[in-house]
């Protein structure tokens, strides 16, 4: 029943959302078209500098030396952002599935490539990327750069052959982009530095001017009387702290590290999933197999495991980043997820049990106020320059909880049953 109201929690979302985009003339995908979302960038005014609150040696720490910051780069890395030639089909671009008016993402639960295909995973929001020390729901990536690269040959997503020549022959000829190749990197265009340029362009994308940023600066009136009891509860009863974390060094929210959440557990047996993942990448090893096996196959349930064979690393993602947050749902790794009242909820009931359920998960016993004010803290983590965005997600989030809210699963959120035993429940139940 559970997983209905989801269902249609999602669709209703994304109806809301469709009709919050329906100014913006579409791309094939969905996606508002490339210029446009070009001009919208152009509005939103970012910069080249180190964000105002970040301590400058982290971010200097986290920028790859010989990929510096530059206009130059940064220029050539907006370009190929937008452009759609970089697809096998000539119909996807970096910016289909990170749509500057959707939050930089696509705001639906999996993402569209080429030829009508959807991958398995969420499409993570780009804003806010540059501290983070490993890209991808697995963080299979270490880098923006190695990222940027990714997509670009993966068969679902942008569909080229991974083929360094025939990439950069789908631009080379094109003027501008020699001389702009030529200003950022000395060099004829190429794949390698497609990447580095992205890298650069990702590493300006920084929105922390929120509500809450500027209310932990002192301006008391800056988020509601709600929000600030949802902030209490965030670092007590709530324990969202333990990996949401805040400081200079880490403005965006997230541990980086990976944890077995319990989402989509009770749909896997992530024992044969394991088998099968190390009996493939056995055959395969190589960086594009697991590339395609994470994104095209229900071998991305195994989330971290796919990188580090770990046991352990089963069902694990990596801590998503909670700035912005109130415009980037659908939510977790497969968007199973339509609002923060839905994120909270299965927070709330310990997961879903599973044997690699990540140790600090567990029920809450919240009520559905504290849950309300735990939500109402969430949304003022988007910065000010997506507050109209950011207003109208809270208010039809708020809707589709008041209309199907997902109310609280006492037994396990007041420990009535203990999540193992509902985990041998739904094993008996199964076996049945």
């Amino acid at each position: 029943m559970r997983k209905l109201m989801w269902t249609a929690a999602c669709s209703a979302m994304l109806l809301g959302t469709a009709a919050a985009q329906a100014d913006f003339p579409k791309g094939p995908h969905g996606a508002a078209l490339e210029e446009i979302q070009d001009q919208e960038f152009e509005k939103l005014g970012t910069s080249l500098e180190i964000p105002a609150g970040v301590d400058p040696e982290v971010w200097n720490a986290m920028v790859p030396k010989g990929n510096e910051t530059t206009p130059e780069r940064v220029a050539l890395g907006r370009k190929l952002y937008f452009d759609t030639r970089l697809s096998e089909d000539g119909t996807v671009s970096c910016a289909t599935c990170h749509d500057v008016t959707r939050g930089f993402t696509d705001q639906i639960p999996t993402s569209e490539g080429i030829r009508k295909q959807f991958g398995k995973r969420n499409a993570p929001t780009n804003l806010n990327a540059a501290l983070l020390h490993s890209m991808f729901w697995d963080g299979r990536s270490p880098s923006l750069d190695h990222q940027a690269m990714q997509p670009i040959i993966n068969p679902i997503e942008m569909g080229m052959e991974n083929d360094a020549e025939k990439i950069a022959g789908k631009i080379k000829d094109d003027p501008e982009y020699q001389k702009m190749f030529q200003a950022a990197y000395g060099r004829d265009v190429n794949y390698p530095d497609m990447g580095l340029a992205l890298g650069a362009f990702e590493r300006t994308l920084n929105f922390y001017d929120s509500p809450f940023r500027r209310f932990m600066a002192g301006d008391e009136d800056a988020i509601s009387e709600d929000a600030k009891e949802g902030w209490k509860i965030f670092n007590g009863r709530g324990r969202c702290m333990t990996c949401h974390t805040f400081s200079p060094s880490n403005p965006h929210g997230s541990d980086s590290k990976f944890h077995n959440i319990g989402i989509a557990a009770r749909a896997q047996n992530f024992e044969e999933l394991a088998q099968t993942a190390v009996r493939l990448l056995e055959e395969d090893a190589s960086e594009e197999r697991l590339d395609e096996l994470a994104i095209g196959t229900d071998l991305s349930e195994l989330g971290r495991f796919m990188v580090t064979k770990e046991k352990s690393d089963i069902g694990a993602f990596r801590t998503p980043t909670l700035t912005n947050i109130g415009i980037t749902g659908p939510y977790m790794h497969d968007g199973s997820l339509a609002t923060l009242w839905d994120v909270v909820d299965h927070y709330n009931k310990g997961g879903e049990p599973n044997l690699y359920l990540d140790g600090g998960i567990e029920p809450l016993d919240l009520t559905d106020k504290q849950v309300d004010q735990l939500v109402a803290f969430l949304f003022s983590l988007t910065d000010v320059r997506f507050a109209d965005q950011n207003q109208k997600f809270m208010e039809q989030q708020q809707a589709q909880a008041q209309k199907a809210r997902v109310h609280r699963d006492e037994e396990l959120s007041e420990r009535k049953t203990l999540t193992f035993e509902r985990y041998h429940q739904n094993k008996k139940g199964d076996a049945k």
